[in-house]
């Protein structure tokens, strides 16, 4: 077995650039994903609210369940290459074809279409587990070391934001019309080129090291077992609960986002989607600089700071004074101020939310180290599952808040004021009260080394 942590010069280079390049084709589709795919299925599709809700609810369950299955198989593969670059490299090119897939209209009604997006998006969440769950799982394989580990998921999701950030500058270019479905499978097509591209040279680019790092050790006993294991590791489930909130928040967020800065805040659609890049670009960088402090005033230190930002930025868009829609967003000193105080908002929230992009996944390999079997495939499945559950019943919640509110997704709408009241509670108060309660969880996380369950 080999660590990554004697790794030095190019090859530790190549480990971290390989690392990084994983999670940005999945990654790149996922922010697409989380931000355009409500607006495709009511806007460009004509779903109403609560059916578009429906398909990304079910979509997501049935990619929660399929977790714990692509764990438990990863887990046991056996070849010369490792049980997980397999996986990761041969579903790299069927899953480009999903993703490119989800943003095809279908001719019929909705209930036609309502299958077809679900079928499509079946499949295509089967496939990105197939890719991102061992991926996951390589990086408490990779090394034992702490800090390294950190320095992998910074890598991880730097490369998951940067291509976010191509994916936004996309849809800000092709999407002008977000009526108009030719463009969503334009954006679609072009991503899935990236995420099929990015997830073989990630594969490539991990596999001397991964091909003779750390396995999981192969134990008799029933799933019964496995699982309480996996339900008596203290660290686990509070790793598991923290993750659960903040991406809660930050996937209620993402989805609200393109309906509350045209609805809202009245910005104009071609505005809307380049004023998500200042959130993203603040994201990379809060990447780095909690990166920094979890180095130097540890993990728990990060996720303090960092979530007290992402509630003051939610705390901001609650009360954000909207701009006059009868102006440009600059045609006065008024609105002018206003936008400012909303990239004051963006930004601050973008640098708070990236510790839900880093911290729980650096606390995982502190959670799969205290087993002694350490079950890589298997914690990891678990956290992505009850990830996806939880994702999955914010974005049917969602939907329906915006049917009951009387949303109304038709182009120049006049929305009530109670649709406008469910949007801002969404973009606020309940990712901040989510964000908290995952503070609160921590406060309990065990000092010191690992212990075994």
């Amino acid at each position: 077995m080999r660590d990554a942590a004697d790794l030095r010069g190019r090859g530790r280079q190549r480990l971290l650039w390989a690392y990084g390049l994983g999670d940005a084709g999945t990654g790149m589709a996922a922010s697409l994903i989380g931000f355009y795919l409500f607006i495709f299925y009511t806007s460009a599709a004509g779903l109403p609210s609560w059916m578009a809700g429906l398909v990304l609810m079910v979509a997501r369950l049935w990619d929660a369940i399929n977790d714990p299955i692509v764990g438990w198989l990863s887990d046991k593969t056996k070849s010369s290459w490792g049980p997980r670059l397999p996986w990761i490299l041969g579903c790299a090119l069927p899953l480009g074809l999903a993703m490119a897939a989800i943003w095809w209209l279908p001719p019929g009604g909705p209930w036609l279409r309502f299958s077809v997006f679900l079928a499509i998006a079946m499949v295509a969440n089967s496939l990105y587990t197939g890719v991102n769950l061992p991926y996951s799982a390589l990086a408490a394989e990779l090394t034992t070391d702490v800090d390294l580990r950190t320095r992998l998921n910074t890598s991880r999701f730097s490369g998951s934001i940067i291509a976010s950030l191509l994916g936004l500058v996309l849809g800000a270019l092709l999407l002008q019309d977000h009526h108009d479905p030719g463009s969503y499978l334009r954006l679609g097509l072009l991503s899935g080129l990236v995420v099929s591209a990015a997830t073989l040279l990630c594969g490539w680019g991990l596999a001397p090291i991964a091909r003779h790092c750390q396995r999981p050790e192969s134990h008799p006993g029933t799933t019964r077992r496995l699982l309480r294991r996996v339900a008596q590791n203290r660290r686990f489930l509070m790793v598991l609960g923290l993750y659960l909130l903040l991406w809660c928040a930050l996937q209620l967020m993402q989805t609200a986002a393109l309906i509350y800065l045209p609805v809202v805040m009245q910005l104009p659609d071609n505005w809307s989607n380049w004023i998500l890049l200042p959130f993203m670009l603040s994201s990379l960088g809060g990447l780095w600089v909690w990166n920094a402090v979890s180095q130097r005033r540890g993990r728990l230190q990060a996720l303090h700071w960092g979530s007290a930002l992402w509630i003051g930025g939610c705390s901001l868009a609650l009360v954000l004074p909207p701009l006059d829609g009868e102006l440009s967003p600059i045609g006065s000193l008024g609105n002018g101020l206003r936008l400012v105080l909303l990239l004051i908002t963006i930004i601050t929230s973008g640098i708070g939310a990236s510790c839900a992009y880093l911290i729980p996944w650096s606390l995982l390999p502190d959670a799969i180290d205290a087993d002694p079997e350490k079950p890589a495939g298997q914690y990891s499945a678990w956290m992505v599952l009850a990830q996806k559950i939880c994702i999955s019943l914010a974005l049917f919640f969602f939907g329906n808040l915006m049917s009951i509110s009387g949303y109304q997704a038709a182009q120049n709408a006049l929305q009530p004021a109670s649709a406008l009241i469910a949007i801002r509670l969404c973009m606020g108060l309940i990712p901040a009260l989510l964000v908290l309660l995952g503070l609160v969880l921590m406060r309990r996380w065990p000092q010191g080394s690992p212990q075994r369950p």
